[in-house]
């Protein structure tokens, strides 16, 4: 197993790169590496997590995860789990996860393309490999390949973590707050150009604040919300209004909302 390291180890070396925003980033790790870790974390969520078998849930979330990235490169794969927990997640290699649960707290189209949007701009901005390239330099490498073999392991559940999944398996690794407010901003531009309403995006994050009945989500324990986070978004919010309009003008109107099931999940 020892030689499974050498792919890693092998591009250790100073490297940086710029987020979306202009923020300077410590990136060790090639692409080609990150998407095959999300692949085969992907593959292990698969394994272990029933998906929701209702086609007309399937096409609704489908239909916003194709209009938010329909212009951000590669193809993406789309799953929608049959989990209560409001939860979702996209990984290098382009894996979207959603939880059916949180079909009941994104209560449209608008709103759970903040939500994929949100995800999708953390692989966007390469968060993930931030994050892991941060512990190759701590721990001098990280035997990823090993890892990915067993993903109860130690390694294994410290990978998923890093990669923004480890709630599945224990291991609660909350993005940072730039890199929170950048997936938050990012995404809010990802979402108004492809033609969403990004003032739904305030909306959904009341939501999230008041569907915890008194104890935080699974989605805001992994995605820490900060008192900041909606004003933040206010302050962008006629820059997205602008790229909504722009969007909306060149025929990019979404209509999701009527493959949605009343109530969803």
């Amino acid at each position: 197993m020892k030689k499974a390291a050498v792919p890693l180890l092998g591009i250790v070396m100073s490297a940086c790169a710029t987020s979306p925003l202009g923020r300077s980033q410590l990136m060790l790790l090639p692409e080609s590496q990150m998407a095959m870790l999300g692949d085969q974390s992907f593959a292990a969520v698969k394994r272990e997590m029933p998906t929701e078998p209702d086609r007309q849930a399937n096409d609704y979330v489908l239909c916003v995860a194709d209009a938010v990235t329909r212009d951000v490169g590669g193809s993406w794969e789309v799953v929608l789990f049959k989990q209560d927990s409001p939860n979702a997640f996209a990984l290098p290699g382009g894996k979207i996860g959603v939880h059916t649960g949180m079909l009941r707290v994104a209560r449209n189209q608008d709103q759970l393309a903040t939500v994929l949007a949100h995800e999708v701009a953390h692989v966007l901005s390469r968060h993930a490999n931030e994050r892991l390239s941060q512990q190759v330099a701590v721990q001098q490498g990280l035997n990823a390949m090993q890892a990915m073999a067993d993903p109860t392991s130690a390694s294994g559940k410290t990978v998923m973590g890093l990669l923004g999944i480890g709630a599945q398996y224990g291991i609660l690794m909350p993005y940072s707050r730039t890199q929170e407010s950048e997936a938050d901003l990012v995404g809010l531009d990802l979402m108004a150009s492809a033609g969403f309403d990004p003032r739904q995006s305030i909306e959904l994050w009341n939501n999230m604040a008041s569907s915890g009945s008194g104890q935080p989500i699974e989605f805001l324990s992994t995605h820490p919300s900060h008192a900041t986070r909606m004003q933040d978004l206010a302050k962008r919010m006629p820059h997205a209004l602008d790229l909504q309009r722009q969007a909306n003008a060149a025929g990019r109107q979404p209509q999701c909302d009527g493959l949605r099931k009343g109530g969803g999940g």
